[in-house]
């Protein structure tokens, strides 16, 4: 159970047995606490969420009849889940305030930017109070710092690692089409990851960045050093082939948004852009004889969306 303190919701009042009810304690702060103690060691006794516990089994772990509860609660079982939510836990039935807040932060991002992103703003797209995403997350950053983390394009450069292309161009324009996705990919965060790490050096995406980077680094290390030993790709280093390759794609879907907006149709489609400069890459650092186009048929995969 999700231990966070989380804001009740209004009791559904078609729940409610009128023949009951004790007007009193329908609210839910107003339960007994030894009724959510009850709650609680029941579901713990079952290794469950409260939501899953029957009243008869709540009504036993608190030494009462189950009428009793019922009365005692309002004649509704909602008034003492939300009581249990009220005393700072979660009482299961929908998903919990953590991923809650991620998904309320990662919308926000995407709607209106990453300025948007306060504990208010998050807590009240979440549903839950801004004292639980403290206790969960420790602050704004600490919000962000999971959220970056959950949409670094991570897992789609080790798949391409474990199955890569054999021909050098083919490598290099699925490194290319897999940044132009995990760019588009809805609700778009990425650029919000880059807008922190060039704003704040020592912020939640700087140290996101550094905690994946020998992830990051071990995918494409792989991909580009087995061309290198190939004798595809000269021999520079690493991490300079991978700026090389990085830097003008980035840079590029950094300021798509500005640039389409202000030249419209002169502006190449994504497919297009991608193509170029994965191409010029090759150009510059492929062994002389090597070809720039992907092969062609499935070795090149599906082209990127245009926007």
């Amino acid at each position: 159970m999700n231990a966070a303190p989380v804001d009740p919701a209004p009791v559904d009042a078609a729940l409610v047995d009128p023949a009951l009810v004790d007007p009193a304690l329908v609210d839910p702060a107003l339960v007994d606490p030894a009724l959510v103690n009850a709650a609680l060691a029941a579901a713990e006794e079952h290794g469950t969420d409260v939501a899953e516990v029957s009243l008869g089994e709540i009504a036993a772990a608190a030494g009462i009849s189950r009428s009793t509860l019922l009365r005692r609660i309002g004649g509704s079982r909602t008034t003492l889940d939300e009581a249990v939510r009220a005393a700072g836990f979660d009482p299961g039935g929908r998903p919990p305030v953590r991923d809650r807040a991620l998904d309320a932060a990662a919308t926000l991002i995407n709607q209106e930017g990453l300025g948007a992103v306060t504990l208010e703003a998050v807590a009240a797209a979440a549903r839950c109070s801004p004292t639980s995403l403290h206790a969960i997350f420790g602050g704004r950053d600490g919000l962000l710092a999971v959220m970056f983390d959950r949409y670094l394009p991570l897992p789609d450069l080790e798949a391409l690692a474990a199955d890569p292309p054999e021909r050098i161009e083919d490598t290099v324009h699925a490194i290319y089409r897999a940044l132009v996705e995990a760019f588009l990919r809805e609700p778009r965060v990425l650029p919000a990851i880059f807008g922190d790490l060039l704003s704040r050096p020592d912020g939640p995406a700087a140290r996101t960045l550094k905690a994946n980077l020998p992830r990051m680094f071990a995918s494409l290390n792989s991909l580009l050093s087995s061309q290198i030993g190939a004798g595809r790709l000269r021999p520079l280093p690493v991490p300079l082939l991978i700026q090389l390759m990085f830097g003008p794609m980035v840079g590029h879907m950094l300021l798509r948004p500005a640039l389409q907006e202000s030249l419209g149709d002169i502006l190449p489609p994504l497919e297009e852009v991608a193509r170029t400069f994965a191409e010029a890459f090759l150009r510059a650092t492929a062994v002389s004889g090597i070809t720039s186009g992907p092969a062609p048929g499935p070795a090149s995969g599906p082209a990127p969306r245009t926007v």
